[in-house]
């Protein structure tokens, strides 16, 4: 057995939640903290940003219970059109329910698959700003789970004691969104791209579906062209490509990197010149005519009506397709292509398409067997060393200044595969720390692309739409249209169903996680500025300017995306060589490949709600015994550029409510940053689709830039009975609630 092996198979028994840790820290997570950085130095003294980017886990679901975050001892929580608090969430029927725990160790949770999370039911779950429809929106796919209510489940520390370790020992973001309410790809394009469209107006398509993105159909300017044009070092890491290499059975799960590098959809990478594509489809070019041929006649053969004719044809449809793609893509097959390619266009393609294949086991599989309470299991597992590239670069010393690092699906953290993910971050750090003077200089964000169908329950910030009134409004010199899309659009896209369309803004998304470990983000702190995944990118243009003095700039995000989402620099602190204090240390388990063997578990409990238990959780709120609790304990919090108002009075003839929102820029001057803001109208107001009629909680959205000021008015006829009742939410919990009538004494009191 390989020492890649042994080591994996040990970490494996330390790291998946099943089986907790020693009553040690990881060892990943003490050798980061151990290393200290030059005194004095500050996030601008790195020489090296890695970004990990996992998939599909809301933010409640995975740290709703972390202390010191806003999770579900939230006190400042919207409430829903029927006025039960955000917890409790109902169906068609009506019936209610609240967060549940899903047991990792003792329940088949981790095996339960995803759930729906695309464009129109991840806008339907939202239900403008109402976040009343999650059970009806994100209902499993599996008929024996449909009627649970997974949506509401939650992880604790002795589910995830690696991650919640990571977070008691860096800094972890709590209001980072992902980028659109939408799945995969498109928040994967905000990463690599800072958008989803070609050009940033109303008229250029919206690629807000998964299905809208395939190899090589994209074309617009991705952030690694950027880099490689100022000359500045990056490359992708992955095991191997999605784009077609022969894998087979469960080799793809373990070893291809589950289509998460999206710069294999665009044109300019070139993508199919990858050398294991192009002999992969030399292989099936030489037999798929015959394999049509062979079905042609066993469909033939077979009696009119037979049962398996359906699946059969099936079959044909998907070889006839396959040759077709080959055919229509056949040019690769030339001799000297990639030759032909200019030195920049070979230099994307080597850079993002850089895989393990100077491990000469990364296309293999092996059998490891475990013994789970006398039944002897087996399970297959990469012989590989799944980072071997990686590794090779940082011990080299050739570890560029920004990399992207893609995990295969089991690695993934995806809910359709099962939880092994804990492994892989925990390896990434380890790497980084074997040589002390590499992650001196390194910053190391691990982030999710979205929330899957995982209930969150902060509303995002959205983007009103700058040219309707009755939806917001931003500062001047933004124009939201391009992050919108209409029904008109919809309407347009070709090949989708009618019951697709959604008009909405695109993001921001659902809250998900992220943490930042460095030298500069020890300590267990919590920061809540909003960020999403432009983020990344905006902190790239930074920290590219403070070590190159070049200038890199993302033109593809929107003014409002810079307006309302934060560049990460607020994580991080300077180090003057204080102690760092490691987190508490974790309880014991003794074998992780329970993390395999929990799908011959249960399946996790939930209880409906009565009315009573509606009623006692409505009336003691965060005192409820049925609600998930928080961890007891605090976080130090990262400061914050954030300077917040939001005043409001009746007008001088007391027809209408006015309130003015603001971000101001006094406090801290140039380093203040803008904010948005949502605004409830939590009882019945008039209805912005029928006018004439009221509807049940109406929503605003609001973008301020630092230094602006906006004002709003709300007509007193519009609210029910002519009494004005709004509620204003911004970043890091802040709350401002206004509520009264005509006849209130005239008295202007302003919060400080």
């Amino acid at each position: 057995m390989s020492d890649t092996r042994r080591d994996f198979i040990k970490k494996a028994a330390l790291l998946a939640g099943t089986a907790g840790l020693s009553n040690i820290l990881p060892l990943s997570i003490q050798k980061a903290l151990a290393i200290n950085p030059a005194p004095g130095s500050t996030w601008a003294d790195a020489e090296h940003v890695v970004i990990l980017m996992q998939e599909n886990r809301s933010f409640d679901h995975c740290f709703g219970t972390l202390r010191g975050v806003r999770g579900f001892n939230d006190p400042r929580v919207i409430d829903l059109p029927n006025k039960n608090p955000v917890w409790l969430q109902s169906n068609e029927k009506g019936e209610t329910y609240a967060p549940f725990h899903l047991d990792i160790k003792d329940t088949k949770a981790t095996w339960m698959n995803s759930l729906p999370h695309s464009w129109s039911n991840q806008v339907n779950a939202r239900n403008d700003g109402k976040f009343d429809q999650w059970l009806i929106e994100k209902k499993s796919g599996n008929p024996e789970y449909k009627d649970m209510p997974l949506t509401l489940g939650y992880h604790t520390r002795q589910d995830l004691p690696f991650n919640y370790a990571l977070a008691d020992a860096f800094t972890i973001c709590d209001q980072h969104f992902c980028s659109s309410l939408t799945g995969t790809t498109p928040n994967r394009n905000y990463l690599w791209t800072g958008t989803i469209r070609k050009e940033q107006n109303e008229n250029s398509r919206a690629h807000v579906w998964n299905e809208d993105s395939d190899f090589e159909n994209s074309d617009w300017t991705t952030f690694p062209e950027r880099l490689e044009d100022a000359g500045i070092s990056w490359k992708c890491y992955q095991n191997e490509l999605s784009v077609g290499v022969g894998f087979e059975g469960e080799e793809d799960a373990w070893l291809s990197n589950f289509t998460d590098n999206n710069l294999e959809f665009f044109k300019q990478y070139h993508v199919r010149l990858h050398k294991e594509h192009i002999a992969y489809v030399k292989k099936r070019i030489a037999v798929l005519p015959a394999e049509i041929e062979a079905l042609n006649k066993k469909i033939a053969a077979l009696p009119a009506g037979d049962v398996s004719i359906k699946s059969l044809n099936k079959q044909l449809k998907q070889l006839k397709a396959e040759l077709k793609d080959i055919e229509d893509n056949k040019a690769i097959l030339e001799p000297g292509t990639f030759e032909k390619l200019s030195k920049r266009e070979q230099n994307l393609h080597l850079k993002a398409f850089n895989t393990n294949r100077g491990d000469a086991d990364y296309h293999r599989l092996t059998t490891l067997t475990y013994d789970d309470n006398g039944t002897e299991r087996q399970m297959q597992v990469p012989k590989g060393d799944m980072l071997h590239s990686f590794r090779t670069d940082v011990k080299s010393g050739q570890l560029p200044m920004v990399s992207w690092i893609t995990a295969p699906e089991n690695f993934s953290d995806h809910p359709g595969a099962p939880w092994y993910g804990a492994w892989y971050v925990s390896e990434v750090l380890d790497i980084l720390t074997q040589n002390p003077e590499v992650w001196k200089k390194t910053i190391f964000i691990v982030t999710y692309d979205e929330n899957d169908g995982y209930f969150d329950h902060i509303p995002p910030f959205v983007a009103p739409h700058s040219h309707k009134p009755g939806t917001g409004k931003v500062s001047g010199g933004i124009d939201t249209r391009a992050e919108f899309v209409t029904l008109e659009q919809e309407k347009d896209r070709k090949g989708f169903p009618n019951s697709y369309q959604r008009e909405s803004a695109i993001g921001l998304g659902y809250r998900v996680p992220m943490i930042i470990a460095s030298p500069w983000s020890r300590g267990g702190y919590v920061n809540s500025e909003v960020f999403d995944h432009t983020s990344n990118l905006q902190f790239l243009e930074q920290f590219i300017a403070a070590k190159t003095g070049k200038k890199v700039t993302e033109s593809n995000i929107t003014e409002w995306r810079r307006t309302v989402c934060g560049d990460l620099t607020s994580v991080f602190r300077p180090y003057h060589g204080e102690k760092i204090a490691s987190p508490k240390s974790l309880d014991k388990n003794t074998f992780v490949e329970g993390i395999h063997k929990a799908q011959f578990k249960a399946l996790p409990t939930f209880k409906k709600l009565s009315t009573d238990d509606i009623e006692a959780i409505k009336s003691r709120r965060g005192h409820s015994a049925i609600l998930p609790k928080q961890e007891p304990g605090t976080k130090p919090s990262c400061a914050l550029p954030y300077e917040l108002y939001a005043d409001g009075s009746l007008n001088q003839d007391k027809t209408a409510f006015e309130m003015t929102l603001r971000a101001g820029n006094e406090v801290f001057g140039k380093k203040a940053v803008g904010a948005p803001f949502n605004v409830y109208a939590p009882g019945n107001y008039m209805s912005f689709s029928e006018p004439g009629k009221m509807e049940a909680v109406r929503t605003w959205a609001y973008a301020a830039k630092a230094g602006d000021t906006l004002a709003d008015t709300w007509p007193l006829a519009d609210f029910e009975n002519k009494r004005y009742h709004l509620r204003t939410y911004g970043p890091n919990g802040f709350f401002r609630e206004f509520k009264g009538h005509a006849g209130d004494p005239g008295i202007m009191i302003s919060p400080s």
